[in-house]
C-alpha cells in the first residue's frame, strides 16, 4: 500500500508529540517494516525544517530532514501539482498540495489526523487508527 503521510503524522514522531506519537510511530514503523510505502510531499520537508528549527534548533531540523529523506519516497511538487492544488476546493492550500501529490503519484491512501482538510481527495483518506487496522 502506497500512502502519503500528512505532515502532522511525521511531526508527531519527530517531535514526540503526545498523545499522537503512539499511532504515528506505528505508521512510521509499518513503513520501516515494508507493510506500507510511505510518501511525503517535497513541501512537507520545508515545513518540517521550519517547525523543528523553531522548536528544537537548527541541528535537529537538519537531522529531521535527513531522517525523512532516508525513510520516505518524496513526491515532487511541480507546476502541475500546484495547479491541481489551486483548483481544489477548501481553504488549506498545504493540504491541497498533498492531495494533488497523492493523486498525481497514484497513491492508495493519505493518512492524517485532520481528515477535514482532505475532503477533496479522490484517494482514500485514513485517520491513523483507521490505517493501522488495514495493515497485515
Amino acid at each position: 500500500m502506497n500512502v502519503l503521510l500528512d505532515t502532522n503524522i511525521v511531526l508527531d514522531v519527530l517531535l514526540n508529540r503526545q498523545p499522537f506519537v503512539t499511532e504515528s510511530k506505528s505508521i512510521w514503523q509499518a513503513n520501516d517494516d515494508d507493510k506500507i510505502t510511505g510518501y511525503i510531499a517535497a513541501t512537507t520537508l520545508t515545513n518540517i525544517f521550519f517547525i523543528v528549527r523553531k522548536v528544537a534548533g537548527l541541528k535537529d531540523a537538519r537531522a529531521a530532514v535527513r531522517v525523512c529523506l532516508d525513510a520516505f519516497v518524496i513526491c515532487a511538487v511541480d507546476r502541475p501539482a500546484l495547479e491541481m492544488a489551486e483548483q481544489l476546493p477548501g481553504n488549506d492550500f498545504e493540504d491541497n498540495v498533498q492531495i494533488a501529490c497523492a493523486t498525481i503519484t497514484g497513491l492508495t491512501a493519505i493518512v492524517t489526523r485532520d481528515k477535514t482538510g482532505f475532503t477533496a481527495a479522490t484517494t482514500t483518506v485514513y485517520a491513523p487508527d483507521e490505517l493501522l487496522v488495514q495493515l497485515p
